[in-house]
C-alpha cells in the first residue's frame, strides 16, 4: 500500500498533460490549416474562372475568340492580363457598342464581381499585368511635385496639360482624365488601353504612378488647384486659345483699324 501511494501523480499532472493536448492539437492546426487554406483559395479561383468563362462566352467570345485568341474584329486577350480586363470592362468600353477608330467610355453594364470573374478567366489565358490593390493607386502620401513633372513629360502631349484630353490622328483621342478613379488611372498606365503606351514598373514605379495620380487629382480638385494666371478658356490648350486671339484679338485690330481710317484728314474732308 505504501508503494501504490508513493507513485501517486502529482496534482499539476493533469494541468501538465492538458497543455501537452492542446499545444498538439495547435500543432496540428498549424500543419494543416494552411493546406487546407490554399485549397479553399484554389477552389474560389476556380470558381471565379468558371463563372468568368461563361460571362466572356456571352458577351466577348463574338469578337474576340472563343479561347480569346482573337479575330479580324477584336484583339487576342493572351496575356493582357486582369488588370486590362478590370480597366475596360470597369469603365464601360468593353463589351464594345461597335468598331470604330477608338472605343469610348460608357456606363458600365457589369458588377464588380462579374468584373472579377471575367478578369479570372482572361488571367487564366495568360500572364499579365495584375489588377492593382487599393495601397498601390492610394494618392495618399504621393509627392504631387514629382507627379507634375512626370505627367507634363510622358503624358501633356496626348492628355493636355490640365488633362482635358486632345485629339490624335484618324479619328482617335486622347480622353479627359477629369473624373477617372485612381485605379483606371493606375491601370491605364500599367496596360496601356488603345493609342497610349504603358508604363509597366520597369519604365515608371508604383510610387511614381501614385506620384502621377496624386497630380491628376489635384489638378482636377478647383479646391487645390490654382490658376494665377486667371480664366482658363476650358484648360483646353492651345486651340481655344488661338481661336480666343483670332477671334478678339483680330476682331480688336480690324476695329481699330476701321476707326482709324475714320478719323484720318481724307474722311474728315469728306
Amino acid at each position: 500500500m505504501k508503494k501504490l501511494s508513493a507513485r501517486r501523480r502529482h496534482p499539476l499532472a493533469a494541468v501538465v498533460v492538458l497543455l501537452l493536448a492542446l499545444a498538439a492539437t495547435g500543432g496540428l492546426y498549424a500543419a494543416f490549416a494552411p493546406a487546407d487554406k490554399a485549397q479553399a483559395e484554389e477552389t474560389s479561383q476556380s470558381l471565379a474562372i468558371e463563372e468568368g468563362k461563361k460571362l466572356y462566352t456571352v458577351g466577348c467570345a463574338s469578337c474576340h475568340g472563343t479561347g480569346g485568341e482573337g479575330t479580324t474584329d477584336g484583339p487576342s486577350l493572351v496575356g493582357v492580363g486582369s488588370a486590362a480586363v478590370d480597366f475596360q470592362v470597369g469603365s464601360g468600353r468593353m463589351p464594345a457598342q461597335q468598331p470604330g477608330a477608338q472605343v469610348p467610355k460608357k456606363k458600365n453594364i457589369y458588377s464588380q464581381a462579374e468584373i472579377d470573374q471575367l478578369a479570372a478567366y482572361v488571367a487564366s489565358l495568360g500572364a499579365g499585368p495584375i489588377t492593382p490593390t487599393e495601397e498601390q493607386y492610394s494618392p495618399k502620401g504621393a509627392d504631387v511635385a514629382n507627379g507634375g513633372d512626370l505627367f507634363r513629360t510622358n503624358c501633356a502631349q496626348c492628355h493636355n496639360f490640365t488633362g482635358k484630353g486632345g485629339a490624335l490622328t484618324e479619328g482617335k483621342y486622347a480622353p479627359s482624365l477629369v473624373g477617372v478613379s485612381p485605379k483606371h488611372l493606375y491601370e491605364a498606365m500599367q496596360t496601356g488601353p488603345q493609342n497610349m503606351p504603358s508604363f509597366p514598373d520597369g519604365i515608371m514605379p508604383e510610387q511614381e504612378k501614385k506620384d502621377v495620380i496624386a497630380y491628376i487629382e489635384t489638378m482636377n480638385d478647383p479646391k487645390k488647384a490654382a490658376n494665377p494666371a486667371g480664366f482658363t478658356l476650358g484648360g483646353l490648350g492651345p486651340v481655344t486659345e488661338g481661336l480666343f486671339a483670332w477671334v478678339f484679338g483680330l476682331g480688336a485690330l480690324i476695329a481699330a483699324a476701321v476707326w482709324v481710317a475714320a478719323h484720318t484728314a481724307k474722311a474728315k474732308k469728306s
